[in-house]
């Protein structure tokens, strides 16, 4: 009888089945500060998830929950997305992604120029030579198969990738310093195809490393083309941060118009104290750009410092064929002596991250696969060359070959006014650059890069809190749906009706980074709890062990 009067109230009501089942739902994230990425002023309120789904935003208080979670006073916005990230590696080991987690990361997007798939026998020897204090095994042969071992093995975030474009050349042509022949360019296109097909978001690359540099701007064009059939884009580390940093900008803007995609500056940013004026040039070419119709927006990290390795000091010639040729070549005395001569030369043709920092000082080691080099982490360059009485750049060759690896390193080479005014753009997004540790097991053998703790936080405590460089609104805004719209992931980056149910809860007023380049393994404080498709994986600040991470995929993803 109380059924049969419950649905006569519902009839004359005028409501729905509909409406009665939206009133159950798993959680409600209740009278927080509602920011839902679009960028318009927030709003008092709750959020309503059922099935890893936000299903309505407002008033509920009608609405019946499992869970409610108490957000007064705090900012409730949609997970951020890291549109550079290095937890390639660092997911295999610890899938809970640590220090991006407690940042309210939700998305984890790779591909910086070489990306986990496409994999042959020898690009699979590669990978496996060049493993750091992480090591595993390379089961996988295509990029889709990597993103779903990750999924397997469980993650907390989510994760996606561009398809690097220096994977594909050394796939069919291996790291030789040549351009592919008609026939290998085929096969490339088709491999960035395959890859758009199995959910990439387009193509990755990373033009001051070998093999990437050995790429002509006409063959990024043609990778590039073929991501754009499936409606992907372009995101590029540019040929050069430095001395060529605008004609570098204005090759990805070619690489954009003609075929006719997105495209993304990787770590926005000029390199060296003379290379400094050019970041307003920069930034007045992608506006002009912008204005044009061409759809152009990028990233940054919140440091005056990059971090990458010696690479980066040394022409890219020595290292072709893979970190073996590398490390032989250095040996010899002649190719030595080159190598010096065009390390010290300013006009040697390639982009010296050493030469744009100014002094050996201003280079920091922060990595070694090597027992008995690890105790140099965190000295500089220039401290472990007067301790072995050699010159800077033959310390850097040394330590090349005596750990055979790149040896990872941090230059200080950006100004505090550019990162601010970076940082101040409407068009740019925020990315770490890095993996995602935590303070244990492998993750203490080495230094990161204090961004891979608290690139997020800094960003929305010391710059957008502390230094005004926009309005809270508008940040949440480029942590979320710029980043989801410019790449095309549905339902990613927002708080609204059918939007997946990625969110963090934070404090605006004392979220902060802790990170430093002397103590990088301190998390950031502030971000109290995060939800990933609908499950939480952060309460009150701690991991709560859940990994319900998902592959995100790209426009052209075939399910077929």
């Amino acid at each position: 009888m109380r059924a049969i009067v419950l649905a006569k109230i519902v009839l004359c009501l005028g409501l729905t089945g509909t409406a009665i089942a939206a009133e159950q739902v798993d959680l409600i994230v209740h009278d927080g500060v509602i920011y839902d990425g679009s960028g318009g002023n927030p709003v008092k309120g709750d959020v309503a998830v059922r099935d890893g789904r936000v299903v309505a935003v407002g008033k509920l208080a009608d609405y019946q929950a499992k869970q409610k979670l108490d957000a007064k006073g705090l900012a409730v916005a949609p997970g951020f997305i890291n549109t550079l990230s290095w937890a390639t590696e660092s997911l295999i080991y610890d899938g809970r992604g640590m220090s991006d987690i407690k940042q309210g990361v939700t998305l984890e997007i790779f591909g910086e120029g070489t990306s986990m798939g496409p994999v042959n026998a020898q690009i699979r020897e590669e990978m496996i030579k060049t493993q750091g204090d992480i090591r595993y095994d390379v089961t996988w042969t295509t990029l889709g198969e990597y993103l779903d071992f990750l999924v397997k093995r469980g993650i907390s975030p989510n994760v996606a990738s561009f398809v690097g474009a220096a994977t594909v050349r050394a796939h069919e042509i291996g790291y030789a310093n040549r351009a592919p022949t008609p026939a290998e360019l085929g096969r490339m296109q088709d491999l960035v195809r395959q890859a758009m097909r199995e959910g990439a978001l387009g193509v990755g690359s990373s033009l001051i490393y070998a093999p990437a540099s050995y790429a002509k701007t006409d063959e990024l064009i043609a990778l590039t083309k073929a991501a754009s059939e499936f409606g992907g884009a372009y995101i590029s580390h540019l040929r050069s941060e430095g001395d060529r940093f605008l004609e570098a900008l204005d090759e990805l803007l070619l690489i954009a118009r003609e075929a006719n995609v997105p495209a993304q500056v990787y770590h926005l940013k000029a390199a060296g104290k003379k290379n400094w004026p050019k970041m307003q040039q920069a930034i007045d070419k992608i506006e002009a750009a912008r204005k044009s119709g061409l759809k152009i927006t990028a990233d940054m990290y919140s440091y005056t410092a990059g971090a990458t390795g010696l690479d980066a000091a040394m022409p890219t010639w020595v290292q072709e064929g893979g970190i073996d040729a590398w490390v032989e070549r250095l040996k010899k005395p002649e190719i030595r002596a080159r190598v010096l001569k065009e390390m010290r030369d300013p006009n040697a043709g390639f982009e010296s991250l050493l030469q744009a920092a100014g002094s050996a000082d201003r280079v920091l080691l922060i990595g070694f696969k090597t027992d008995k080099l690890k105790p140099l982490t965190g000295k500089s360059l220039a401290e472990v060359a007067k301790m072995r009485g050699v010159s800077p750049e033959d310390a850097a060759i040394d330590l090349v070959i005596e750990d055979h690896t790149r040896v990872g390193t941090a230059y200080f080479l950006m100004s505090e006014e550019n990162v601010k005014l970076g940082l101040s753009q409407p068009w740019v997004n925020i990315d770490s650059d890095a993996e995602a540790p935590a303070p244990e097991g492998p993750f203490l053998l080495s230094n990161p890069h204090p961004r891979a703790y608290g690139t997020f936080a800094r960003f929305l405590g010391h710059y957008v809190r502390d230094q005004k460089v926009t309005t809270l609104q508008d940040a949440i805004r480029r942590l979320t749906s710029l980043p989801a719209e410019t790449f095309k992931l549905k339902n990613r980056g927002c708080l609204k009706k059918e939007c997946f149910a990625d969110i963090v809860v934070f404090d605006p007023a004392t979220i902060k980074d802790h990170a430093t380049f002397d103590k990088p393994h301190q998390y950031a404080t502030g971000v109290q709890h995060v939800f990933v498709n609908g499950v939480q994986v952060l309460r009150d600040g701690e991991h709560t062990g859940a990994k319900p991470g998902k592959v995100v995929r790209g426009p052209g993803y075939n399910r077929t």
